[in-house]
């Protein structure tokens, strides 16, 4: 490709920031990666990739070249005039995010009539004018704005910034609006341009609606566990309405990660802080909370007391293809299990690192035939392409008890239930029966 392409900045090496590096840096763009982590700065510089994420790797390696890493940010000031911006927004207690990150990046730029800040950052709605009038007192008229938010999908990142569904750019008409325009030009996808409160809240929009869409299919999934329909059924009969389509219409333990979480949450403080009300989502939230803690129902209905039980959990990230444990349903469901005199004991292919930090009383084990072994009931979690292709005779050979929850609607029914298993879904029926 053309070398002759506008050279960025990326502030943050996270998710968002490393494959929106590596993805400019395939479109031709030289990319100067800044990040206040030295070690993960020496660990890149070395080639290895701090997170997982299907492609990264391969993708930083074949634009070794052109991608640059730095602590210091007067390294990107230097050969580039727009700066995507990729820090943490995390929640705080209040439910607001936390734009410390965001105001740091904003309080180390320089007086500029030259540069320009492109959020990629999730943030909430106003955060953009905020920044333009800290600009302003700080004596910075000259530096330029725009909200550019992403979409990119843990799992699917690299393919999602290559493939984009849209880009959306918020500005204000300028040069800057049309520099980030002309960046995403070769990827030749939809281009909403707009204003820039706009642009913010497309983003929370977005992903407060996917959320809703995903704990309304877990009501109707529990609805149909209470009058003999089976929701694998029900989604597909709906899925073909194109008004509705089939995506985010999989029953199963709720949602959880770095995005739909935080944004929904951030979504109602916004509403609540402007006034308004947003009950719709507090009820999103409530049903989600409550799906996670449904397998507890299911575990004492056929064993009674957890009390001494060994409880297999398989898979630990919030969703399969990351080690991302953010919000992760084992977190809520390990706890919940141990509370109840169970023991856990846990295997996920590629998030144990992670999920050590955050787990604890919980036995890891090697493999998913490990983990199962001696189990009185194993509990799918996250659906991983390996536990689809179990061999469920050699899980009922090695497990104490017979009980499968496949919390994510993925396992053969027929056969587990064929191997001597009773297989429980999520709002699903076998031959009339829940």
């Amino acid at each position: 490709m053309s070398t002759e392409r506008e050279p960025i900045g990326v502030i943050g090496t996270g998710y968002v920031g490393l494959v929106t590096a590596a993805g400019f840096a395939e479109l031709g763009s030289e990319v100067w990666c800044i990040d206040i982590d030295a070690d993960k700065i020496e660990r890149l510089e070395r080639g290895e990739i701090p997170i997982y994420e299907p492609g990264l790797e391969q993708l930083v390696a074949k634009n070794r070249e052109r991608m640059h890493f730095s602590t210091d940010i007067a390294d990107a000031l230097e050969h580039a005039r727009l700066l995507f911006v990729a820090v943490g927004t995390p929640p705080t207690y209040s439910g607001d995010a936390d734009l410390s990150a965001v105001h740091a990046v904003v309080n180390a730029m320089p007086a500029s009539d030259r540069h320009a800040l492109v959020m990629k950052s999730t943030v909430p709605v106003g955060t953009g004018r905020a920044i333009k009038r800290i600009f302003v007192e700080q004596g910075k008229h000259g530096f330029r704005y725009v909200s550019c938010p992403e979409f990119l999908k843990e799992g699917t990142a690299v393919a999602d910034f290559l493939e984009p569904d849209r880009v959306v750019i918020g500005d204000d008409g300028d040069w800057a609006g049309d520099a980030v325009a002309e960046l995403y030009a070769p990827l030749d996808a939809p281009l909403v341009r707009t204003d820039i409160a706009s642009a913010e809240m497309v983003k929370l929009a977005s992903n407060a609606f996917l959320a809703t869409k995903i704990s309304f299919i877990n009501e109707i999934a529990n609805v149909c566990e209470e009058t003999g329909a089976d929701v694998i059924e029900v989604a597909r009969g709906m899925g073909l309405d194109n008004r509705i389509g089939n995506k985010f219409l999989q029953a199963g333990l709720g949602f959880g990660g770095s995005c739909f979480p935080k944004d929904v949450a951030a979504l109602k403080q916004l509403a609540g802080n402007s006034g308004y009300h947003f009950q719709l989502l507090n009820a999103v939230i409530e049903v989600n909370e409550l799906q996670k803690r449904r397998v507890m129902s299911k575990l004492h209905k056929h064993l009674g007391t957890l009390v001494g039980r060994r409880v297999a959990l398989l898979g630990l990230a919030f969703k399969p293809n990351t080690d991302d444990m953010r919000e992760a349903t084992s977190l809520v469901l390990s706890a919940r299990l141990q509370a109840d005199g169970a023991s856990v004991v846990a295997y996920d292919p590629v998030a144990e690192d992670e999920a050590r930090k955050l787990l604890h009383g919980v036995d890891f084990a090697p493999s998913a035939t490990d983990c199962v072994a001696s189990a009185d009931a194993v509990v799918l979690v996250t659906e991983w392409a390996e536990f689809k292709e179990l061999d469920w005779g050699t899980v009922a050979n090695e497990m104490s008890g017979t009980l499968v929850i496949d919390g994510r609607n993925a396992l053969d029914a027929d056969a587990i239930r064929a191997a001597g298993l009773i297989y429980e879904g999520i709002g699903r029926t076998y031959n009339g029966a829940p």
